[in-house]
């Protein structure tokens, strides 16, 4: 992370959820628990958590009035990364095998299921202090963002069919549901769990969703350029695969009229591809300059979830979602 301070924070705050999430998605059948927490038993940063609990904390909020939210939010995270390793047929995830590889597709589908369910339960029995009277509305703004991530993917499923090249518009557009939801609705949660105003809600939402925005823009940047020593996938991997994420739409887009578009265009979505042509085509995209352009736009929606945050004064909560800020936008791997 950003600093030393921050990332023993975010670990400690990753430890709770940790165990929280595991005293939560205990039953039987045992296999139906087990592939329900593979993913979550090996690995992954817990961010919404940790913006769901520092949303409460900036607010005056205690971390216990928070827990069950903040479990709530990644247990849903969880399930979506369960059923899009089903439709994407990835075999790995965190390093291990993804949960339809390794308990079979009808088993991930009922673990992906019943992890949806268990984020409402854990929701909707919460009783910490200022949960209870607002369950409805927490309620509400998960299935909310649950909706916006299904459509996100929808979008996302049809961009990838088309051969139509997106416009930035439309790629920003499927963002803001499919990855940006599900912060906003973290940093939303935490917000109301400490009883705040709606403004403040409205505030810490609109942080999230900007954070979520720089937070993919940045990943995809890392899916082309990425220092393949962190990421541990060949470099130019999304180029490949065809993905069209903005980093490589706009790519296509300034190559027209250069040598580069030959370049770029032949590697992408060309399984076959050499390495030598593929670094050709990573390198091309770096001579277009569009890896600064990429971080300028993501710099653009952390400046917004900045703002968000102006009015509040300076507390170690609020440093600890600036210096989040400050590690999405600036990481390459």
């Amino acid at each position: 992370m950003a600093t030393s301070k921050n990332s023993n924070s975010i670990e400690k705050i990753a430890s709770m959820a940790n165990k929280h999430l595991t005293r939560k998605l205990t039953g039987s059948p045992e296999e139906l628990y087990a592939a329900a927490s593979h993913l979550i038993k090996h690995g992954g940063k817990r961010l919404r958590p940790y913006m769901v609990i520092k949303s409460c904390q900036i607010l005056g909020g205690k971390t216990s009035d928070a827990m069950d939210a903040a479990a709530s939010v990644e247990i849903v995270h969880n399930f979506t990364l369960v059923h899009d390793d089903i439709m994407d047929n990835d075999e790995m995830r965190h390093g291990v095998m993804t949960v339809h590889k390794k308990f079979g597709t009808p088993v991930a589908i009922l673990a992906g299921d019943v992890l949806f369910s268990k984020a409402y339960k854990i929701l909707a029995s919460s009783s910490s202090r200022n949960t209870t009277k607002n369950i409805p509305e927490m309620v509400n703004r998960l299935a909310t963002a649950c909706v916006d991530v299904c459509e996100g993917q929808m979008l996302d499923i049809k961009m990838a069919e088309s051969k139509k090249i997106p416009t930035q518009k439309e790629y920003i557009t499927m963002v803001k549901k499919k990855t940006a939801a599900l912060f906003g609705v973290s940093c939303a949660l935490g917000a109301i769990c400490a009883n705040s105003k709606p403004a403040d809600v409205t505030r810490l939402s609109g942080f999230g969703n900007n954070l979520g925005i720089a937070f993919q823009i940045t990943d995809d940047l890392i899916g082309v350029t990425g220092d393949t020593s962190i990421t541990k996938k060949p470099v130019g991997n999304d180029i490949r695969e065809g993905k069209k994420s903005l980093p490589i739409l706009m790519s296509l887009e300034a190559a027209k009229g250069t040598k580069h578009h030959k370049i770029i265009s032949g590697a992408f979505g060309n399984p076959r591809v050499s390495k030598r042509d593929l670094s050709k085509a990573v390198d091309s995209i770096r001579v277009l300059g569009i890896e600064e352009k990429t971080r300028k736009i993501a710099h653009a929606y952390a400046k917004k979830a900045n703002v968000m945050l102006s009015s509040y004064p300076k507390t170690r909560a609020k440093d600890d979602l600036l210096d989040l800020l400050g590690f999405v936008v600036k990481r390459s791997g």
